[in-house]
């Protein structure tokens, strides 16, 4: 089967090796980003090499669903589609550019946790399960029938970045295990349970702020879920903006009196800050040059 990958970041360029080392599809072309538009995702690859390696063309797509780009696709004339890691919708022209059939992947136990920034969610809403989804991209989003699902636990103590990187061995599974299948008469289409369906909503790096007021493990989780590869938790000290990495929850926070958002305690491996209640510890951060962390300043809340 004649095949066209559309995506932008890891999970594309695992979908790309995986598609290419299978004797079912030859795999003609890949869409994805021009390197100007990177910044879209925080998790953007170059997919140059990945395609280079494979064989296949790269098609560069502001807009999926510009009449240029649907044309190109055509002209290729494939069989299948595969769109992972792409954020934007694939409309009705795109969809039958990429032949009609068109497999989706995405980081949730599907029909639960639809749309947009699924693995910091994940995190936030202290999910204990997820699983990497294939799927039948249909007309709505991430609603059309189930071609594989790989369950995995998440640790209570998960961050984005671990979370992103236990997804991405769950797909290339995921993939090798479904791609016969895919190309058989009669791949699996199991429907989704309506009943069961939540959604998230898109976030922005704005989302990432910190409410020192909150719990302590509330602050110690946001972090968690906004790490690498995503923009991180931000404070701010007077003009200067600090971007937290990772924190744990800090056991000393008893024998000290302060108010949220102040920094009580700072040494060559980090620092404390108070929280709502308790504090946290904070061992990998960004800052500017000018922002001289001390003991006693406070951040904004």
């Amino acid at each position: 089967m004649k095949a066209i990958i559309v995506g932008a970041v890891e999970s594309t360029r695992i979908a790309i090796e995986a598609v290419a080392a299978s004797p079912d599809f030859e795999l003609t072309a890949v869409v994805t980003l021009p390197l100007d538009l990177a910044g879209r995702h925080s998790d953007f690859v170059d997919l140059r090499p990945a395609a280079g390696a494979a064989g296949a063309a790269v098609i560069e797509a502001p807009n999926g669903n510009a009449p240029e780009v649907v044309d190109a696709i055509s002209a290729h004339a494939p069989d299948i589609g595969f769109v992972i890691g792409w954020s934007q919708i694939c409309r009705e022209p795109m969809r039958a550019a990429l032949g009609g059939e068109i497999v989706g992947y995405h980081p949730a136990p599907l029909p639960r946790l639809r749309g947009r920034a699924v693995i910091p969610w994940t995190i936030l809403l202290d999910e204990p399960i997820t699983a990497a989804s294939l799927f039948w991209i249909n007309a709505g989003v991430d609603s059309g029938p189930l071609i594989a699902q790989r369950y995995f636990h998440v640790d209570p103590a998960e961050t984005a970045t671990t979370l992103y990187a236990k997804h991405m061995t769950a797909l290339r599974g995921a993939l090798d295990e479904s791609l016969p299948k895919i190309a058989s008469d009669t791949p699996p289409r199991i429907v989704q349970d309506e009943r069961c369906a939540t959604w998230c909503a898109k976030r922005v790096p704005t989302d990432g702020e910190i409410d020192w007021r909150a719990p302590a493990a509330d602050v110690e989780r946001l972090i968690r879920a906004t790490t690498r590869p995503y923009p991180g938790a931000r404070t701010k000290h007077k003009d200067s903006q600090i971007v937290l990495w990772n924190a744990n929850l800090w056991p000393e926070a008893p024998r000290h009196a302060a108010i949220p958002g102040q920094v009580i305690v700072i040494n060559d491996e980090g620092f404390a800050v108070q929280c709502g209640d308790g504090a946290v510890w904070i061992d990998d951060w960004s800052a500017p040059e000018d922002a001289k962390l001390r003991a006693h300043i406070i951040f904004s809340s």
